[in-house]
């Protein structure tokens, strides 16, 4: 672990937190306030941001952790899309799958957790391999 996981690290927590912002608290807030017997009130909520924090600083770190330990001598762009790719289905696709199996969430608002986040996992992948990219050869 290196200055450059650490500050990757950082730039990833900080992403990922602002890039989950737009996701669900502005794209889907509506579908969600639709769904209030799903969901804690937002006051209601606000004591355990805290944790919604640190669960996005282990996120970050993992996720950067793992792509620094598969980085391959390969242009970053299709290495970053492709990692954003497979976090999306090893996390995302799955996880709100099985959540619209155990809880009555509607078709459409896993439909649209499952593009919405899956696209912030390909941005947060190329965020990651441009970080990691080899330094330009004078």
């Amino acid at each position: 672990m290196d200055k450059k996981f650490f500050i990757a690290w950082v730039v990833i927590f900080v992403a990922w937190m602002a890039g989950s912002f737009v996701v669900h608290g502005v794209l889907l807030h509506d579908d969600y306030t639709k769904l209030s017997g799903l969901f804690r009130p937002e006051a209601e909520a606000r004591p355990y941001f805290p944790l919604m924090v640190l669960a996005h600083i282990i996120l970050a770190g993992a996720f950067v952790w793992i792509y620094s330990r598969g980085v391959e001598s390969a242009p970053w762009l299709p290495q970053g899309i492709r990692f954003g790719i497979a976090v999306a289905l090893l996390t995302i696709i799955p996880t709100y799958l099985i959540y619209y199996v155990v809880q009555p969430m509607p078709g459409a608002v896993v439909a649209k957790q499952i593009v919405f986040d899956g696209i912030l996992m390909l941005i947060l992948g190329v965020i990651t391999a441009f970080l990691y990219r080899p330094p330009a050869r004078p």
